[in-house]
């Protein structure tokens, strides 16, 4: 499944504060820690030392100075894995407003097997057939949850009521998710890693690619 993740916004320093060399977020972190040693405050050179050892040692205040807001597509089963994330803001694609077979997608998804020893998990299959005859089936329930859904609009039904018969891991959603780098280095480091949906993984570390772009560090937590 491919996941879409883009970068919105983030906080920068104003014109008066840029001129003083914050010209990235890992600068604009180290300076706000520095608040109670001014004579240092811009040490660019000690930057992501500094940061590192507030990582490490738990000091996650000045990481809260920062705020990203990212664009990430994907379907609606795995956002509402990331909904679950209760230190983030959100706005999601709504079906109650928008027609999703106009304005979104709908996919079939990858074949993998149960994992019998950790519910967790599933296991890769390179057996293309029963791949060709998973998307077969779900080919199956999409054409039939859009000629139901495509008869209830008609029928005058809302589009609130009418969406329930969607699939909701076949469904295409976007969200805007916006949080403090210290959230999304929190997120990162459970969501990229073991014990995490696959299609979840892949969605984290596009997060870190992306953030990376503005905050360097990323990469390395």
């Amino acid at each position: 499944m491919t996941s879409i993740v883009k970068l919105i916004s983030y906080s920068q320093a104003s014109e008066d504060f840029e001129d003083l060399g914050l010209t990235d977020c890992q600068e604009l972190i180290a300076f706000c820690a520095r608040v109670s040693n001014p004579s240092n405050q811009l040490n660019s050179d000690t930057s992501e030392k500094l940061i590192k050892y507030l990582i490490n040692n738990s000091h996650w205040s000045p990481l809260e100075m920062v705020n990203v807001c990212l664009e990430i597509d994907t379907t609606r089963d795995i956002a509402r894995q990331i909904l679950r994330h209760r230190s983030f803001s959100f706005q999601e694609f709504s079906q109650r407003y928008a027609n999703p077979t106009e304005d979104m997608e709908f996919i079939t998804r990858e074949a993998r097997l149960q994992d019998n020893k950790n519910r967790q998990n599933s296991i890769e299959t390179n057996d293309s057939d029963l791949q060709k005859k998973w998307n077969a089936q779900q080919q199956k329930v999409i054409d039939s949850a859009l000629e139901a859904y495509q008869w209830a609009i008609d029928k005058g039904i809302a589009k609130e009521q009418a969406r329930v018969v969607l699939p909701e891991g076949n469904t295409k959603s976007r969200l805007y998710m916006n949080g403090t780098l210290r959230s999304w280095i929190h997120y990162i480091q459970l969501r990229a890693g073991h014990g995490t949906q696959k299609e979840h993984i892949e969605i984290a570390q596009a997060c870190a690619l992306v953030i990376s772009k503005i905050f360097p560090m990323a990469n390395s937590l």
